[in-house]
């Protein structure tokens, strides 16, 4: 048993024992007197804390009301102390509890007025209070309806939204790609391209990733992997080049994506390249592993990726022994073989 576990049991036995001995000092009643003594003294003072702070917020309203309850609780408190008009108590109890299932009952549908809470989904849209209907539909789980009455409001991705609830996938995604026409915000082609994808439709998924691409140029190494998937070789070739252009200008401000550059490049039968970017990136690791032991697992591979076995070889037991070092092994390291993803 944890120490949680052990005080919440403890505080348990602890009142358990209290209550016993009130029982016991002066019956039923008086543990009954006592419970009701301090519930109700203790809603009482949270009553009275918001109250306060409700007025202090000049909220004219919900002070006064809560003014109300708070007296009404303090009367209960003052009864009970007393042991006297204990039908008041019983009613005040009720009264309390009515007024908590209409607070649930009420935030449950926050943007209905009174009235339109007692009328059909239907009746709403028929009055042209589209919103209300809305909500009246989200409540009834029927949310392909709920998405025809945001599109009447003109609330893109609130249809979107509930066109995901009921499985339209296809539907969202168009929205999605309206909202890009619209707004030209690169978000909504990612969303779209989201969408097509649970919808099936990877031909219309990978067309708004590509689009997506133009715009965020890091993904194109996605567009051309999602064409490969499909089996379109010019398309993903030509997503190839771009994402190959594109590591190619990163390279230059940062060494680390010579590796990618020298990826793509052999991936794309550019042989000289590759071996060009590779060269680059294993001077870059070189400079690394000075500063850093962990760079020599990369060292070990910008060689493999050169062919040059041995030089790898040395620089993998460099990396062990730089492994070794920080784990406090004392074994004699073995060949490290790691890649990485």
């Amino acid at each position: 048993m944890d120490k949680l576990k052990a005080y919440i049991l403890g505080f348990l036995l602890v009142i358990l024992g209290i209550a016993a001995g009130i029982t016991w000092y002066g019956g039923w009643r008086l543990l009954l007197q006592v419970i009701l003594v301090l519930g109700f003294l203790g809603f009482t003072l949270i009553l009275l804390f918001f109250t306060g702070l409700t007025l202090y917020a000049e909220s004219w309203k919900y002070g006064v009301t809560l003014s109300v309850l708070t007296a009404i609780s303090g009367y209960a408190t003052y009864l009970s102390w007393v042991w006297r008009d204990l039908k008041i108590i019983v009613d005040i109890i009720l009264f309390f509890i009515a007024l908590l299932a209409f607070g649930i009952w009420y935030i449950s549908e926050p943007d209905l007025s009174m009235g339109d809470r007692f009328k059909s989904a239907g009746s709403l849209e028929k009055a042209g209070k589209y919103k209300a209907a809305a909500r009246k539909y989200e409540k009834g789980n029927n949310y392909q309806k709920a998405a025809e009455m945001y599109l009447k409001l003109g609330w893109m991705e609130s249809a979107a939204w509930a066109y995901e609830k009921a499985e339209e996938y296809e539907k969202a995604a168009e929205i999605y790609e309206g909202l890009y026409e619209k707004e030209k915000d690169t978000y909504y082609l990612k969303e779209a391209h989201e969408y097509w994808k649970k919808a099936g439709n990877m031909e219309r998924a990978a067309k708004a990733l590509e689009r997506y691409a133009e715009e965020e140029p890091w993904f194109w190494e996605d567009v051309a992997k999602l064409y490969e998937e499909l089996g379109n070789e010019e398309k993903a070739r030509g997503a190839w080049e771009k994402a190959l252009e594109y590591y190619k200008g990163e390279a230059e401000e940062e060494g680390v994506f010579y590796e990618d550059v020298g990826n793509i490049a052999k991936k794309l039968g550019m042989e000289e390249l590759a071996r060009g970017a590779y060269r680059k990136f294993l001077e870059y690791c070189l400079k690394e592993a000075e500063e850093d032991p962990m760079w020599w697992k990369h060292v070990a591979e910008a060689y493999e990726y050169l062919g040059e076995k041995e030089k790898a070889e040395e620089a993998r037991k460099k990396y062990g022994e730089y492994r070794q070092s920080i784990t406090g092994n004392s074994r004699k390291p073995p060949h490290v073989q790691e890649k990485t993803d």
